[in-house]
């Protein structure tokens, strides 16, 4: 007898008050290193009805703008109007400049063995990498679709096919696995606000959004939902209004789905906001490219990898594998592969992604853009922790 189960994973839209708090963030991020790669900064804002509020400390050659960046922000995810938009809501800051001492001239492509071992982390944290053969991205199906849906619900809005939307909205996506592998579409939830002016029936919100959301997204998808599958659209009624004028937003509050879905661990500390020296973010990308190479190579069908690092020290004090039992060798020689092939160190890490250069080549902004539709996974950008140049090494 198959054994089933059922797992589900959420994604929001650009415009849930969370998500715009972390593109703000991470906007910032890129402001300072598009004109000092060498900055530090670590940023966080808060939103709600009327108001943004940023907390920004940095050290940096740069002059920044901050709250031009905030509206530019607001204003290009869609919020022009109504209680909260970019041109009147109010934006607070709090900016603390950090000693010149805090930001140090260190091209880690210069670097030598010593000068590697020297760059060590500044605070303690354990990350999580996951990958799995599920979705074309190697990533778990729940969070693949729904970030899907939630990206298709910005765009018909955007482009006004359906002009009635809001900028906020929320997707979920429940599958259903037989013997551990996806075989069909248990449930689709979408909740959605609306222009007050231009609400719909809820028929014609239901209509629409499968014809304009769901068929299209899972028209070529192996998994198809089927005359069983709930598809539950507003559930609890209609919304007119949404975003920050009707729930507040904070940084880091979308942890799950920017790594997992919440399929596989991860760390709990916020991604969005800080820049290439902060370990809980750069050591979430190694993790991932790592067990995404292990998969890639063929040692094992789910791969897990676990880093945790400490204050004053450059490289993990600690690294763990789990395949799940799929592993064609023993997860202890995965992981004696990893670290005989990538340098996990601080210094490492940034010279291997080049994380520091990246908002230079995308003026438009490279963190910002993880900063909503998930930071690993992603098939829609090109991101150097997806690269799987590491897996004929690993072999």
């Amino acid at each position: 007898m198959k054994s089933t189960s059922i797992f589900t994973s959420e994604s929001v839209t650009q415009g849930h008050p969370d998500k715009l708090c972390d593109q703000i963030s991470d906007a910032i991020v890129d402001h300072f290193l598009q004109r000092d790669p060498y900055a530090r900064v670590i940023t966080e804002c808060a939103v709600a009805k009327g108001v943004a509020f940023i907390a920004t400390r940095f050290a940096s050659q740069a002059s920044i703008d901050i709250p031009t960046v905030a509206r530019q922000v607001i204003h290009e995810v869609g919020y022009d109007d109504g209680e909260f938009n970019a041109r009147d809501c109010t934006v607070l800051t709090n900016l603390v400049e950090l000693p010149s001492t805090a930001r140090v001239y260190q091209d880690e492509r210069q670097m030598d063995e010593a000068a590697l071992e020297a760059l060590t982390v500044q605070h303690q944290v354990t990350v999580f990498g996951f990958a799995c053969r599920q979705a074309k991205a190697l990533m778990p199906l729940p969070i693949c679709l729904a970030h899907s849906l939630a990206q298709r619900l910005s765009a018909v809005r955007s482009n006004g096919t359906l002009s009635y939307l809001t900028p906020d909205g929320t997707t979920q996506v429940g599958i259903e696995y037989c013997d551990g592998k996806p075989c069909r579409i248990h449930s689709i939830t979408i909740v959605v606000s609306q222009q007050s002016a231009a609400a719909p029936t809820a028929n014609t919100l239901r209509d629409d959004l499968i014809a304009q959301v769901i068929q299209p997204i899972f028209q070529d998808e192996p998994v198809q939902p089927d005359d069983r599958t709930h598809i539950f659209i507003n559930p609890d009624g209609p919304k007119v209004g949404g975003g920050p004028a009707f729930h507040s937003g904070m940084t880091g509050r979308k942890t799950a789905a920017d790594t997992y879905g919440a399929y596989a661990r991860h760390s709990g500390s916020a991604l969005s906001g800080k820049d290439p020296l902060r370990m809980d973010r750069i050591a979430a990308y190694a993790a991932r490219f790592a067990a995404k190479n292990v998969v890639v190579a063929g040692l094992a069908e789910v791969c897990e990898v676990q880093l945790s690092y400490s204050i004053g020290l450059a490289k993990p004090v600690s690294m763990q594998v789990d395949t799940f039992g799929t592993g064609t060798i023993s997860d202890t020689a995965i992981v004696q592969r990893l670290q005989a092939n990538f340098d996990f160190r601080l210094g490492g890490i940034i010279r291997r992604f080049e994380l520091r250069d990246w908002p230079a080549r995308r003026p438009a902004g490279f963190y910002r853009t993880l900063a909503a539709y998930g930071q690993v996974g992603r098939v829609d950008m090109e991101l150097p922790w997806e690269n799987t140049d590491l897996a004929e090494a690993l072999r």
